[in-house]
């Protein structure tokens, strides 16, 4: 069972980490774990961040093609969640022009 992030020190915390350093210090799953926004009792948003990454390979465009099922297939990923960070992604996509 991981530490819930409230009991990280408060300079780990991913919101508190961008909120003070800026997005550039955040890993993907940190970044992912912020959409996500909490945990499940045994793991951690971020843990799930880093499984949602694994399931792409650690690949964020890989990650924006996953279908909402295939998100949602994380346990403690719904359909709310996986909407949030699928839209997350598509906005990314925009930015930088690789959406179709």
């Amino acid at each position: 069972m991981s530490l819930k992030i409230t009991d990280w020190a408060v300079e780990d915390r991913p919101r508190e980490k961008l909120y003070r350093k800026g997005t550039s210090a955040l890993s993907d799953a940190e970044l992912l774990a912020i959409l996500i926004g909490s945990g499940t009792r045994q793991r951690s948003a971020v843990d799930l961040g880093r499984e949602l990454l694994s399931l792409a390979d650690n690949n964020l465009n890989a990650l924006g093609k996953l279908s909402i099922s295939d998100i949602t297939k994380i346990r403690g990923i719904g359909n709310a969640r996986a909407i949030t960070i699928a839209a997350a992604l598509e906005l990314e996509m925009h930015i930088h022009g690789d959406a179709a």
